[in-house]
């Protein structure tokens, strides 16, 4: 474990991501291949935030499709932050400084569980967990830093 006491500035930059998404119902499994942004938007973004953008391609049942998500990262002075959607509203709490933090956001009917592990200053994961009457997922995202 890696901790992490200031996470804005240990997500700034730019990483590569590899991501299977398991939809467990289903039985079927694909991939998440691109980038992901943790850049201001502006000087200093709004409230210091950093604007999280991924830009990939995800295959699935061997189709290509482009894929992007747009998240804000906002600090907090204690080295915390406050993840919200594009739009501003609320996602999770974000806390690495143990070098591991787990994120409940419900959606709807169903649950999002995610377990961030920080494995060293060039690499975390996440896994998400999604249960509910509409989802039973798995995602698992591997976070390498660019060079």
């Amino acid at each position: 474990m890696h901790l992490v006491p200031d996470a804005a500035a240990y997500l700034a930059g730019r990483w590569h991501i590899e991501r299977t998404v398991h939809d467990l119902r289903a039985d079927t499994t694909g991939t998440f291949r691109g980038t992901a942004d943790f850049i201001p938007d502006g000087p200093d973004g709004p409230d210091g935030a950093l604007r999280h953008a991924e830009e990939g391609v995800l295959t699935w049942q061997g189709v290509e499709h482009p894929a992007t998500r747009t998240l804000w990262l906002r600090p907090r002075p204690d080295g915390t932050a406050a993840v919200t959607f594009e739009d501003g509203r609320p996602f999770h709490d974000l806390d690495l400084r143990s070098g591991r933090w787990t994120a409940v956001h419900p959606c709807a009917a169903d649950h999002y569980e995610g377990t961030y592990t920080v494995l060293a200053a060039d690499r975390w994961d996440l896994t998400w967990r999604v249960t509910g009457p509409h989802k039973d997922q798995l995602l698992r995202s591997v976070h390498r830093r660019a060079d």
